[in-house]
């Protein structure tokens, strides 16, 4: 498990290359769609720290025939320009949630669960207050949530930035 983590982390920071001084925006606030062990919803909050770094929260739903679960997931990242309103980001985060199992064949019950995870992704700015990006976050589970302990998460996002 440990090898994993330290596997997720080091191939987050090993992309780092120097850093470029850019303008991001001060707040984004949106929508992000993503592929996790099934689909999820989330509610997306960026805030800069820095004219490179921000951080992220979002904010998830998911539900399936005999379970619903919310999570919540903080990353920090650093933003690198591409050309024009491209850029390129990078970073490690955090997270947990909750998940209510309703299946009378298997189980009635509320677990917790809990990870760490990574981002590496692509966004566009455009001329107007729109943000897109497009994500990749693998998470390691530290539960029984998630029976292969590894999920690969790939995220669509559009913000609006204020």
């Amino acid at each position: 498990m440990m090898k994993k983590v330290l596997l997720i982390f080091a191939l987050t920071l090993g992309g780092f290359t120097t850093m470029q001084s850019q303008e991001i925006s001060k707040h984004a606030l949106g929508l992000r769609l993503s592929d996790s062990n099934g689909f999820w919803a989330e509610a997306s909050y960026q805030a800069a720290t820095s004219p490179d770094n921000r951080i992220e929260l979002n904010l998830g739903a998911q539900g399936e025939s005999f379970y619903n679960a919310v999570k919540l997931t903080g990353l920090y990242e650093w933003v690198f320009p591409i050309e024009g309103g491209l850029n390129w980001y990078v970073g490690p985060g955090i997270g947990g949630g909750i998940i209510d199992y309703d299946d009378d064949l298997r189980r009635d019950d509320t677990d917790s669960f809990g990870f760490v995870t990574g981002t590496v992704g692509i966004e566009y700015n455009f001329d107007f207050p729109l943000l897109i990006s497009l994500d990749f976050r693998p998470e390691v589970y530290f539960d029984d949530y998630n029976n292969d302990d590894v999920n690969f998460n790939i995220g669509l996002s559009a913000r609006y930035q204020f």
